[in-house]
């Protein structure tokens, strides 16, 4: 498969052994910063049903039980000794704009890299899924430090697609794929997302994180006359008078409207959000996100 800037094999190869080094170097960090208790118990299987006790907690009520008996019940799980954790990640080729050191999809890597080699050293499984307007490429969860390389390898290699992104069939897939329940990492920068069904359907079976990915030139543009900006999903070239407050002021209100949006979207489809910005340092973002987790969970 060839890659983004189609590098060659020793190339993909070079780059791996890169975002590894720059991944480990992090991973002690996120351990401590409280990778195990945000998601410990996130992977479960079932065990039994029994009768509520004041101080359980209540989303654990099984309705159907409940209806049928006429005293509340509640669904037991126990913990599995893994978690699975699965990586959603975007190849739609909007992915690749980057006005920074980065692009969005070299973010995505980077990130992805970080919290696999987190998983790996926690002993959980991890497995991929790359998707654009289908599903591209699946990789069943595994343990094992090559299996997290062999994941990597296939996104340094994988190619952005000139296509929206549909999220519908990623999240059908993985329903199919991974029936018990798992942590789940969708890393996508959401340009054009109307329906957010599939997501909220998936949050339900599972511990679904929406990574969003943006640059800072998408939410507003430097004054730098005519700007000529090509739509790498649909080709259209579009021209922009950057010297007009007016025009400067209308992108800067369409890229709030769209952030808004999505972030009011996930917000009805109960899923956590964690927004990130190719050119800034992301280990702190996951930090604190990790300690917010930790925080509603306690």
């Amino acid at each position: 498969m060839e890659s983004i800037s189609g590098l060659s094999v020793s190339e993909i190869l070079r780059k791996v052994q890169r975002i590894e080094i720059l991944a480990r170097r992090q991973v002690n960090e996120l351990m401590a910063g409280g990778y195990q208790s945000v998601f410990k118990g996130r992977g479960m299987e079932f065990e039994e049903v029994r009768e509520y006790q004041p101080g359980d907690d209540i989303r654990s009520i099984d309705w159907n039980v409940t209806a049928r008996s006429g005293r509340p019940f509640i669904k037991r799980y126990a913990e599995e000794r893994e978690l699975t954790v699965m990586f959603l990640v975007d190849l739609s080729a909007s992915g690749m704009f980057g006005s920074q050191s980065q692009s969005k999809l070299d973010l995505a890597l980077e990130v992805a890299a970080l919290l696999m080699f987190t998983a790996l050293k926690n002993n959980d499984k991890v497995g991929l899924v790359l998707f654009c307007d289908q599903v591209g490429h699946y990789i069943p969860p595994r343990k094992g430090k090559s299996h997290v390389l062999r994941c990597l390898r296939e996104l340094v290699a994988s190619r952005p697609i000139a296509r929206q992104a549909d999220f519908a069939k990623a999240t059908e897939f993985l329903g199919r794929v991974q029936k018990r329940r798992g942590v789940v990492f969708l890393l996508s920068d959401f340009l054009g997302i109307e329906d957010f069904q599939g997501l909220a359907v998936t949050g339900q079976r599972h511990d679904l994180i929406a990574v969003s990915l943006d640059d800072p030139r998408e939410r507003s543009l430097p004054d730098v006359g005519l700007l000529r900006l090509l739509d790498p999903e649909s080709g259209e070239l579009r021209e922009l008078d950057t010297s007009s407050a007016a025009v400067r002021q209308a992108f800067e209100q369409r890229g709030q409207q769209r952030r808004v949006q999505l972030q009011e979207g996930l917000a009805r489809a109960g899923l956590d959000h964690l927004p990130l910005h190719t050119g800034e340092a992301y280990l702190q973002t996951l930090l604190r996100f990790f300690q917010m987790r930790r925080r509603r969970m306690h």
